[in-house]
């Protein structure tokens, strides 16, 4: 693993940033890009804690945490327990769990400021972690909404097919609503396009698309594109990360392009703040 070490280390000892890896439309690699993007942190010296926001608990399985973890993400969520209690300890990582209680979280979750209730658990975290990476489920709702109003920034995860595309714009005005409610600071990250086969026409043209559509959304569209992969399934199955299970696999040189990339944006905005910061206290 070769990395510009220094640069990176800029970004250690700021305040924890909760990314949220968004798209209401299942199968896009959501909970896939969630583990390979903390796991890449990982490598790279960073404290990453995981959040399933999922009641299909794709991520807390692919870590093998589901059956050992004792409370989970709705126990915090509804006022059960605290979240430094609902940590669980895996060979990946640290996660909270989901529970296929979070179904119901619409009608359980309803009282006056339920927007913010992952974002005033994760407080007391906020020096422990460098990231926070927060799954969240194939809804726009109770869960999402959460999830965005915690998070600074967020990353949709999109197949290079017109569905997706379709499904992006009514993501967006979610977005929206929730920066203009809720987290005024809530900034979209990128477009990453997953499950990528370059030898398709309709995914190089859908490709071309997403970037107008990212550019009309104020964000990006990443350079990097994760290639399909059969390592990615069989890796969820030995609940391994792409880069311990099959380290010279497209995936992982993939995911691997991607991390770097995502700091790369990150360290030059930390920079342009700073110096912002600067200029401006002269």
């Amino acid at each position: 693993m070769v990395y510009n070490k220094r640069k990176y280390d800029l970004l250690k000892g700021e305040q924890m940033k909760a990314i949220g890896i968004l798209n209401q439309k299942g199968g896009v690699g959501k909970s896939t890009t969630a583990l390979s993007l903390g796991a890449g942190l990982t490598r790279k010296g960073f404290k990453v804690l995981y959040v399933d926001m999922d009641a299909q608990c794709n991520l807390s399985n692919s870590m093998g945490a589901a059956i050992i973890a004792e409370l989970n993400i709705f126990d915090v969520l509804t006022g059960r327990t605290d979240i430094e209690h609902a940590i669980t300890q895996t060979s990946q990582g640290l996660i909270i769990t989901g529970s296929p209680a979070l179904s119901g979280a619409d009608m359980v979750i309803a009282d006056t400021g339920k927007e913010y209730r992952l974002k005033e658990a994760l407080g007391p975290l906020s020096r422990q972690y460098d990231y926070v990476i927060i799954d969240t489920p194939p809804a726009l709702g109770i869960l999402t909404i959460n999830a965005l109003t915690a998070a600074a920034g967020c990353i949709i995860p999109s197949q290079a097919d017109v569905f997706s595309l379709q499904g992006i714009t009514q993501l967006f005005a979610t977005i929206q609503a929730v920066k203009k409610y809720c987290n005024p600071e809530l900034s979209v990250m990128g477009i990453l396009i997953t499950r990528y086969n370059q030898r398709l026409v309709i995914s190089r043209d859908v490709a071309d698309m997403l970037r107008e559509t990212a550019a009309q959304m104020g964000t990006k569209l990443y350079a990097t594109r994760i290639r399909e992969c059969a390592a990615i399934k069989e890796s969820q199955a030995v609940k391994r990360n792409i880069f311990e299970y099959a380290p010279r696999s497209n995936a992982a040189a993939d995911y691997a392009a991607f991390v770097d990339e995502l700091l790369d944006t990150i360290v030059s905005d930390t920079i342009v703040s700073n110096c912002s910061e600067v200029e401006y206290g002269k």
